[in-house]
């Protein structure tokens, strides 16, 4: 499938901001076998006094800008065409649980898409007592690593309620657990603890969403969404797998990949630092054009 997307990101502030750096990964990736980039362009305004671009550790392009002067609006837009091939599952070849670490212990790399980043705490995603006794209840002894995050992520998607309202960016995974609702990323980082506590590699990704309008319904510009579904390491042969525990389903054609990361902490959009006093505004539109 073939896209155009567009990414408007805008900042208010209440007071104007000075001395502002940050970093933006909001652009897709290419992934072997899974999406290609086509083209791609990124603008800030007001202009930046400085912008490079780096490749952080898990091989996505993030740039870098500086601005000195005061502004009160910062305008981040992102524009890019994206061939993405989406997950054939044919049949099950992922280890049982028992037999995942021998693989493991056989990957004798530290790359990006090794499975030892992805198997101990991280950032925002601790050990949690909790959340490995709920995981632990869909783990048969029978049951192979592909059937066990299948497994978990239908649980996530059934005993949990979509709230736009109930949690914030910085919301731990602790917190949505006990309140059993959430948001994707809340979704996304306890399905990732769920999994490690069973010592499952699981990681985080970032992407967009297609969505697709009711029959009969006009499609609305803007009403895409930037979303996260779960990375899971499924053994030497089946390697990583993307599933969606928001929608309970694999990811396909409608998943496009931004980054990719132990959790939220790795792949936020925008990360930075500003001199400024009061609060700010975001308003974010997401749209995902098939071509």
């Amino acid at each position: 499938m073939l896209y155009d997307l567009s990414l408007h990101m805008g900042y208010a502030y209440d007071t104007p901001a000075t001395g502002a750096r940050h970093m933006i990964r909001v652009m897709p990736m290419t992934l072997p076998g899974r999406q290609r980039l086509v083209a791609g362009s990124l603008q800030v305004s007001p202009a930046p006094d400085e912008q490079t671009t780096f490749m952080d550790f898990f091989n996505h392009a993030v740039a870098s800008v500086f601005l000195r002067a005061p502004h009160e609006t910062l305008d981040i837009r992102m524009q890019a065409r994206v061939q993405v091939e989406g997950q054939s599952m044919t049949a099950d070849f992922s280890p049982l649980l028992k037999s995942l670490p021998v693989e493991i212990n056989n990957y004798w790399s530290l790359e990006a898409n090794s499975p030892h980043h992805f198997l101990g705490a991280s950032p925002r995603i601790p050990e949690d007592a909790a959340i490995a006794a709920y995981a632990s209840e869909v783990a048969a002894p029978r049951m192979t690593i592909l059937q066990i995050a299948t497994a978990l992520c239908k649980r996530i998607h059934d005993d949990f309620v979509y709230d736009g309202e109930a949690t914030e960016v910085d919301t731990t995974p602790q917190q949505a657990f006990e309140l059993r609702r959430g948001v994707c990323q809340d979704f996304t980082h306890i399905m990732i603890s769920g999994l490690r506590s069973l010592g499952v590699p699981a990681g985080y990704v970032s992407g967009f969403l297609r969505t697709i309008p009711p029959p009969g319904k006009e499609r609305l510009g803007g009403a895409d969404a930037m979303h996260a579904w779960v990375r899971v390491w499924c053994g030497d042969v089946t390697g990583w797998i993307e599933l969606d525990p928001t929608n309970d389903m694999p990811a396909g054609v409608d998943h496009i990949v931004v980054a990719h990361g132990r959790d939220y902490s790795d792949v936020a959009p925008v990360i930075g630092v500003v001199k400024s006093y009061g609060s700010q505004a975001l308003e974010q539109a997401v749209d995902v054009i098939p071509v």
